[in-house]
């Protein structure tokens, strides 16, 4: 999947970011970015502007843009409500679904499969976003697909992160394919239960998670 400069800037902003190369407080000089990633300031504002939606940076008035500060615990949060929302579009999608919509959720499905098998975790994730807005927009429910979208937008660099967890991207896989199968069905119940479970972070997923961003300069919450 090719991607913009600004797209491209900005995954590899938020790797930096993620894996600690840019710590929390620390700031991100526009001119300095043009210099380092060879563009112009079109994409580094364009790339800024998507790092503040998601979070990962903050804007000072007359002070400049920063590596944002996040808590672990706002982010279980962000998580929880995700997977209902999530939850609520696979249910209505499973009882909402038209033809064409089976057919580009299949496809979708099928460009997944094909960029776990070449091991690329970032085509995996865009292909993946694909694969989850199939059922947004099957879900037939407008606001609630705007809200999931937002959500999902916020919580971008975490959803990335977890794909870098070993042998994460395969499990995925597996979750997506009963998902697909539940809403073939028409299962609604199903379906929503398939969707949640695939976005919620718990048991060995959530270990696994707090140790990835523990690693990479998250703030622990005081009681950790």
């Amino acid at each position: 999947m090719k991607r913009s400069n600004a797209q491209r800037l900005r995954d590899a902003l938020e790797d930096d970011i993620i894996n600690g190369r840019r710590a929390p407080g620390e700031r991100l000089d526009p001119d300095a970015l043009c210099r380092e990633f060879g563009v112009s300031r079109t994409p580094v504002r364009e790339a800024v502007q998507q790092l503040v939606a998601s979070g990962l940076v903050t804007v000072s008035p007359k002070k400049g843009t920063f590596v944002a500060r996040v808590g672990i615990d706002e982010l279980i949060e962000m998580f929880e409500v995700m997977a209902e929302l999530e939850g609520m579009c696979g249910r209505l999608a499973a009882r909402r679904i038209g033809a064409e919509e089976l057919t580009a959720l299949r496809e979708a499905h099928n460009r997944c499969e094909a960029a776990a098998e070449a091991g690329d975790a970032d085509d995996y994730y865009y292909e993946n976003e694909a694969f989850h807005d199939c059922i947004y927009r099957a879900s037939h429910n407008g606001f609630l697909a705007g809200e999931a979208r937002q959500l999902k937008q916020r919580l971008k660099p975490y959803r990335r992160l977890q794909l870098q967890v070993r042998q994460r991207i395969g499990s995925s896989l597996e979750e997506h394919s009963e998902i697909v199968a539940a809403i073939e069905a028409g299962d609604a119940a199903r379906a929503e239960q398939a969707m949640r479970d695939h976005v919620l972070i718990q048991g060995e997923r959530f270990s696994d998670f707090v140790s990835s961003v523990r690693r990479f300069g998250v703030n622990q919450p005081a009681s950790a």
